[in-house]
């Protein structure tokens, strides 16, 4: 068994106001996606400056921070958050939804698109392989914040996370998804979208991937209190929003690749 590192959530105590470690996570990646995207911005629109990019990256972010808040409330926790609404503002306790951050940088894309004559998918794809970088610092917010641990176990690295109240040594899974969800899939993405993709491919591999990789690490992790296991006591939440994921990933790929060719033989 590995000793859990006692990090404080807080990284900086200015008396009347906390810096959470959860919310620089934030910073870190919306500050790695950005000069990220700076870096690839010639091969997507020689013509946008970094002014223009900084308002995408500013409505993209808004919509990882609104969706995901609101994703978790309506997907997680509606309950509690009707009887006490002032703990969505509460941001840095955690509570925060992948898959309403996803809906929510959608919906930032496709508004910023109409304004801008780029369509849904060209900024989708654009965007898809800077999103690992903010999962994984966020998948370490979480290991910080002794959050969403996984089920007991006995093998070697397995901790004890101080907000556990059974104080079982436990799948730390916070770091399962650091790997997956942030350094396999920003590879996997960063590797594949460095050749020309038909409009849709990227997008599609991201969230095939993304989809496989949540999917698989929800089986160690321990579901949300408030809901337990769905369907038959095996699935979770995140399972069954992963689901769509996996099956619309194959679907944009599939049409992607079959519209180029069917573009290619009509030349």
């Amino acid at each position: 068994m590995l000793p859990y590192p006692q990090i404080d959530p807080v990284a900086l105590d200015l008396g009347l106001i906390k810096i959470h470690w959860y919310g620089l996570m934030y910073l870190v990646g919306i500050g790695g996606a950005w000069w990220l995207a700076s870096r690839r911005l010639a091969g997507f629109d020689a013509s946008w400056n970094k002014e223009k990019l900084s308002d995408l990256v500013f409505w993209v972010a808004m919509g990882v921070i609104l969706g995901g808040r609101l994703g978790y409330v309506l997907f997680y926790d509606l309950a509690a958050y009707i009887a006490e609404p002032a703990k969505m503002l509460r941001i840095w306790e955690g509570g925060m939804s992948f898959h309403g951050g996803l809906l929510g940088v959608m919906l930032a894309t496709w508004w910023f698109g109409l304004r801008n004559n780029k369509s849904f998918f060209q900024l989708m794809d654009f965007i898809a392989p800077l999103v690992p970088i903010g999962l994984g610092a966020g998948r370490i917010g979480n290991f910080i914040n002794a959050e969403l641990w996984g089920k007991a176990t006995d093998l070697p690295w397995a901790m004890v996370f101080p907000t556990d109240p059974e104080q079982l040594a436990r799948h730390p899974s916070q770091l399962y998804q650091f790997a997956l969800e942030g350094v396999a899939l920003f590879t996997i993405l960063w590797f594949y979208s460095r050749k020309p993709r038909p409009t849709m491919a990227v997008s599609g591999m991201f969230a095939l991937c993304y989809g496989i990789f949540r999917f698989i690490v929800e089986f160690v992790r321990v579901p949300d209190a408030q809901l337990g296991y769905l369907a038959g006591g095996w699935l979770t939440m995140g399972q069954v929003l992963c689901l769509p994921m996996i099956l619309g990933g194959l679907g944009l790929i599939a049409y992607a690749y079959n519209r180029q060719a069917a573009q290619e033989a009509a030349r």
